[in-house]
């Protein structure tokens, strides 16, 4: 039998925020909170709570005794926990909401409709924004990966942040899940800020507010900061005070073999 209860006290609705990095997720955070009833996260773990807590499903001692009304209850409250202490209208978790098995457990414990933005770059474009930032990080996570050529080849991978994200998009393009994302282009953001953080407004659904696009506050909520000591610093630093794209020679920066493989991806 299908599980039916979810969880309907939530003090805040819950909106997602997910896309390629390096794609203006950050300053398009700190946009978002200048509305004070609005609350778009740091990089969430609610979804690896989800993720964690369905797969103790699989585990000899669940089998062993399959209390699946009990765990899904467990389930129904993760937002709600979580999220007990953040006095705010509206929160956009930014996490991977849209993969195949993370829409399905938010669809059936979280009671609202799904509502995801999702950030879109050309990948040579953030190839190149992450090795333009590692070569001038020092001590930072991809440079103890290798070579650039090997980097860009770990984000790719398997199991790379980029190669994530880009199976997330693929799932939100499918007939059944396209009602639940909202694309926006990272050039959007940049050239035209005021209709793109509109047309996020109209589909999350919620009033708009008049923001502004210059004098960017760095992301802190509740208290708290990025702690960019962990991948390296100024990862998440925002560096200009208005909105501008950072002019890089793909060429120059990025190896040969990187772009013949990765440059004909499209996507959207």
């Amino acid at each position: 039998m299908r599980h039916q209860r979810k969880i309907k006290n939530l003090k805040s609705k819950i909106f997602f925020l997910a896309g390629l990095p390096r794609s203006g997720n950050t300053i398009l955070t700190s946009i978002l909170n200048q509305n004070p009833d609005v609350c778009c996260t740091p990089n969430s773990i609610t979804l690896e709570i989800f993720k964690d807590l369905f797969l103790l499903k699989q585990t000899d001692v669940f089998m062993n005794y399959p209390d699946h009304k009990s765990l899904d209850n467990v389930l129904d409250g993760v937002f709600d926990t979580y999220y007990k202490d953040w006095n705010y209208k509206y929160i956009i978790d930014r996490g991977p909401a849209g993969t195949d098995g993370n829409l399905e457990l938010v669809k059936k414990h979280l009671d609202t409709k799904i509502k995801i933005i999702f950030l879109v770059r050309p990948i040579l474009e953030v190839l190149a924004s992450w090795i333009d930032w590692a070569n001038k990080t020092p001590n930072n996570y991809l440079k103890r990966v290798g070579t650039p050529t090997q980097a860009c080849h770990k984000l790719m991978g398997p199991d790379g942040q980029i190669v994530k994200e880009l199976n997330c998009m693929q799932n939100l393009l499918k007939p059944e899940n396209k009602h639940h994302v909202h694309f926006v282009n990272y050039d959007e953001i940049v050239d035209k800020p005021k209709e793109t953080i509109d047309s996020i407004y109209k589909f999350l659904g919620i009033p708009k507010f008049k923001h502004r696009f210059k004098n960017f506050k760095q992301i802190e909520v509740n208290g708290l900061k990025y702690d960019d000591n962990i991948f390296g610093k100024g990862m998440h630093t925002i560096k200009t005070k208005r909105l501008t794209k950072t002019k890089r020679d793909i060429k120059k920066i990025l190896p040969k073999e990187i772009i013949d493989t990765y440059g004909k991806i499209q996507f959207v």
